[in-house]
């Protein structure tokens, strides 16, 4: 059997596995360690798992992934989506639309400390549905909003997928995250106009408010002042050279905790956190390990290199190549986790990206591509028939159909398709912020 069917073996076995309900960690190291032995032999395997586990799990880089992880739990035990959510609404609650246009500044706000799509879905949702029930918004706008809404998760710094790739790609960490703001704010910004949209054209959907009083929003105000200054804390600090990114992580850990013990958290919520943190850890550590051997099962095979070679000689122009990666993120993104594709694809595509003549150095193509699939990525959380996300929020509204909050997220779904092709065909738009500062 030659290199490249072995390799094509590896994936068809891989996404085989996938689709029996097979963990993805779990389904990367079967996978790879079946190609491993074919190609070197049981022994060279287990002298592999004998080094590589304690190599990442002792590796300083990689303590920046529990920290960020503990941070989000810290977060989420201190009810700071409750507090981001009535902050939002005390502002822009009296408008047409405005608890949708909270839910969306809370899932940004929290977004910044989670670094969790499906974690940022859940935790606002418990905040904001049952509010928006209560005013009488129409159930395909409240959680259609939350479901896209959940997406700011991924892309807002700090974010731990976000970290992933940089390390996989020896990028800077701090690079990738001032890279990410811009489309971050992007997708704010198109979220706000999709609802608005929305609400004009059938304001039944969206009851008003009242609006709340002056001291009601500086009171407001007050239990949120922590979010930004942890997230300037910890992203100028990086960026600064204050601290490493694990440093930052550690610091914005430390900060939430302290927020969290402030706002009421005291030894059940610590354990919670801790437990949490300890298990999302865990299996974030199997997947990183399940693609370590696949990648390097797959190295042997030369996939990749065949790869790079068919595309290079197959006179297809560059950008074709990087929209054909993105349509496959987007079907991977409606089934799987984005940190689940991001490591199962890097060891294929990168080197493929790396090849191509786009027009840019290669730390730019490396970091305006990262950026470019996650978000993609997370378009695919939010995408028919599948999209995580919604799978989430219907989780917390079961008497809400899917196909109501699947209709409701067409705006959504259109003005994200404008966001990617603006970010696809202006580079600049993810590289100008890194370059400027």
């Amino acid at each position: 059997m030659t290199g490249t069917v072995l390799g094509l073996a590896m994936i068809g076995g891989l996404l085989a596995l996938l689709a029996l309900r097979i963990p993805v960690g779990l389904a990367m190291l079967v996978a790879g360690g079946a190609g491993y032995v074919a190609q070197r032999g049981v022994d060279p395997l287990l002298y592999h798992l004998q080094t590589t586990p304690f190599f990442q799990a002792s590796t300083h880089s990689y303590a920046v992934i529990p920290l960020f992880l503990l941070m989000g739990q810290f977060a989420t035990q201190s009810g700071i989506n409750r507090a981001l959510f009535d902050a939002a609404r005390a502002y822009l609650g009296h408008r047409r639309g405005g608890l949708a246009l909270a839910s969306i500044a809370g899932s940004a706000g929290f977004g910044a400390i989670c670094g969790s799509s499906l974690a940022t879905a859940a935790t606002m949702a418990q905040a904001a549905l049952p509010e928006m029930r209560q005013a009488g918004y129409a159930g395909s706008l409240a959680t259609a909003t939350l479901a896209a809404g959940g997406t700011l998760g991924i892309l807002i710094p700090p974010s731990f997928v976000l970290v992933i790739y940089a390390l996989l790609t020896e990028q800077l960490i701090g690079t990738m995250f001032l890279a990410a703001l811009v489309p971050g704010a992007l997708a704010v910004l198109g979220f706000t106009l999709a609802i608005r949209w929305t609400v004009q054209r059938d304001p039944g959907l969206a009851p008003l408010e009242e609006q709340a009083d002056r001291s009601a929003r500086q009171a407001s105000l007050g239990s949120i002042w922590i979010v930004p200054v942890v997230f300037l804390v910890v992203i100028g600090g990086i960026y600064r050279g204050w601290f490493t990114p694990t440093e930052g992580a550690a610091v914005g850990a430390a900060a939430t905790a302290v927020l969290a013990v402030a706002r009421g958290m005291r030894w059940e919520g610590l354990k919670a956190a801790l437990l949490g943190t300890i298990e999302t850890a865990a299996m974030v550590f199997l997947i990183l390990l399940g693609a370590d051997l696949f990648s390097a099962g797959l190295a042997f095979t030369r996939l990749p290199q065949e790869l790079v070679a068919v595309f290079a000689e197959s006179g297809l122009p560059a950008f074709a190549t990087i929209g054909l990666m993105l349509l496959f993120y987007l079907a991977a993104g409606c089934v799987m986790d984005s940190l689940s594709v991001i490591l199962l694809t890097v060891p294929v595509f990168f080197p493929i990206v790396m090849a191509l003549d786009l027009g840019m150095g290669p730390t730019e193509a490396a970091v305006w591509f990262g950026i470019l699939a996650l978000v993609v990525v997370e378009l695919g959380l939010i995408t028919p028939p599948v999209g995580m996300n919604v799978f989430v929020i219907h989780g917390l509204a079961r008497d809400i159909p899917l196909g109501e909050t699947f209709r409701g997220l067409l705006p959504f779904l259109a003005i994200e398709l404008i966001r990617v092709a603006l970010l696809f065909a202006i580079p600049g738009l993810v590289l100008w912020l890194p370059a400027l500062l």
